[in-house]
């Protein structure tokens, strides 16, 4: 069976600039003017909102070692007390230990208030002016004249040691970490210098050298600090876009499928006012054909009047498959389930079929397993799934063609219905465009039978209905074949032992589905002509 049709012809358009690098070069000039205005805003060259980030870093880390501090002032106090008088180091102790806790104040206080890059100024230069006090109040205790008798080598060890702690506690704001350690390094530098010894002068040499390595480790640490916050700042951009991105496809995603289900809707509700003008015009062109209130003065008006009826038929069997279609995508079409045996609706089709494929001289063999036991399913929707797959190999097989109708068992216990041509075949590249509705193949011209390309999709969409399977395998100028399964589930004689199980189970707490039982001839007969006109004629195809 092959579903064809035309394909517009390609027209070679000049290749425009993708739209990522547009974007990505949009986004990098944003950032470029974002981060020059924040420059000029800032007052440490870097954005507003970093500035007070560094702060915050900056008061949490000297609260967490606030300890560490207060046993360094102490541990000092009293060993400055084995050299000096003891008021003298217990005074200067707690001028150190007041000063630490206006430190602390002032950091609980930042943390506490709601910053703005305003006050962010404000509470930098008070930081600095701290720490200041801060190494000012070392300095006079390594130069006090008391410690004179101190080796060299325990002033250079504190020396160390304050600069370290210091640089590593203000690491966050560099200038605040250069205004605590850089008095007390100058004031022992000096201070060796003015001995005039040369194992002095090498001291000072490395207490000066020694200030310049912690302070750039304290800006190295300051550049990591900053380039994970600007990392984070970046990903946190990438995230608010992707989520603004998501909430518009989202939003569009939601019109179009509202108005795809108004689309269904108003297409569902539009059947009596399509198909009434339409009858009306298939009945009056039928009596005209047929000449029943006497014949045409002219013998044209005849066959005007036929080509009347049958382009009338042909728009309402493609109203009727739009309409369908547009239930099936809607959720309006409800199977009317029954037990169906799917060898007799076959072959009903192929009865129905058969003339039409022998005035094209096209054989059509019958493969059926007997004995099949019936299913449970829409038998009106299960014809129109076999009408709408033969009449389609039947248009697309050439004159002299075969096409064979398979009906049997599948290996998990469910039935099948295969339909396979020797037709022109459908390119692979092309099968999920003919599953599409109004899909057509670019081989379709070839077909003096055009159809709208909706007999696969409304196929499909009733196999899915019924928990199946739609398989389509085709190539290229050897032929297509169609494979429709419907589940085990389905098969009446798999339902039967779980119905008999459920009844007979003391245990079971609800009550056992009701079997379907099935209709009789006669019945079933009277139902096929009374209710079970297939959706879309056999002529439309696709």
């Amino acid at each position: 069976m092959s579903v064809t049709a035309d394909r517009p012809e390609v027209v070679q358009l000049p290749a425009e600039p993708p739209v990522a690098a547009s974007v990505s070069n949009r986004r990098a000039a944003q950032q470029r003017v974002r981060e020059a205005r924040d420059r000029l805003t800032s007052t440490s060259g870097t954005r507003p909102a970093f500035d007070q980030e560094l702060l915050r870093q900056y008061a949490q880390t000297r609260i967490s070692a606030s300890y560490v501090v207060m046993l360094l002032v102490v541990a000092s106090g009293i060993l400055f007390g084995i050299w000096m008088p003891p008021i003298a180091a217990a005074a200067w102790t707690c001028g150190l230990l007041c000063i630490h806790a206006a430190i602390m104040r002032n950091c609980f206080r930042f943390l506490g208030e709601t910053s703005s890059p305003a006050t962010a100024r404000k509470w930098r230069t008070r930081f600095v002016l701290l720490d200041l006090l801060y190494g000012l109040c070392w300095m006079t205790i390594l130069v006090h004249p008391a410690l004179t008798v101190v080796s060299d080598t325990v002033l250079m060890f504190l020396m160390l040691l304050v600069v370290a702690v210091s640089s590593m506690l203000a690491a966050n704001l560099p200038i605040a970490a250069l205004a605590a350690t850089v008095p007390v390094t100058v004031m022992i530098a000096f201070k060796f210098t003015l001995s005039g010894t040369f194992d002095k002068y090498v001291l000072a040499a490395l207490a000066l050298a020694a200030e310049g390595y912690f302070a750039l480790l304290a800006y190295r640490l300051h550049s990591a600090t900053l380039a994970a916050l600007e990392a984070r700042a970046e990903k946190d951009a990438l995230i608010g876009e992707l989520e603004q991105a998501k909430a518009i496809s989202d939003e569009a995603r939601y019109r179009a499928e509202a108005a795809n289900v108004a689309k269904s809707r108003f297409l569902a509700q539009m059947s009596h006012e399509l198909r009434t003008p339409l009858n009306a015009i298939l009945g009056f062109s039928e009596v005209m054909k047929s000449e029943i209130f006497g014949a045409h003065a002219v013998p044209v008006y005849k066959e005007y009047s036929a080509d009347i009826h049958n382009s009338g038929v042909h728009l309402l069997n493609l109203i009727n498959e739009i309409l369908d279609l547009s239930r099936i995508e809607a959720g309006r079409y409800e199977l009317n389930e029954e037990a169906v045996a799917l060898v007799n609706v076959v072959a009903d089709c192929n009865h129905l079929l058969k003339l039409r494929a022998s005035s094209r001289g096209i054989t059509i063999h019958e493969v059926f397993e007997q004995g099949m036991p019936k299913i449970w399913g829409d038998e009106r929707a299960i014809r129109q799934i076999v009408l709408n797959l033969l009449s389609n190999s039947i248009k697309f097989t050439p004159q002299g063609g075969e096409i064979w109708l398979k009906v049997g068992w599948t290996a998990s216990g469910g039935q099948y219905l295969s339909v396979k041509d020797t037709g022109s075949g459908i390119p692979e590249d092309e099968i999920p465009i003919v599953l599409a509705s109004f899909g057509q193949g670019s081989n379709s011209i070839k077909s003096a039978e055009q159809g709208a390309g909706l007999g696969l999709p409304i196929a499909k969409s009733l196999v899915d209905m019924h928990g199946g399977t739609f398989t389509l395998k085709s190539k290229l100028r050897i032929g297509t074949e169609v494979i429709v399964t419907f589940p085990p589930e389905r098969v009446m004689s798999a339902l039967a032992p779980l119905a008999q199980e459920s009844i007979t189970d003391p245990m079971a707490d609800e009550a056992p589905p009701l079997q379907p039982q099935t209709p009789s001839t006669g019945a079933m007969d009277l139902r096929r002509r009374a209710r079970h006109t297939p959706i879309m004629s056999a002529g439309t195809g696709l």
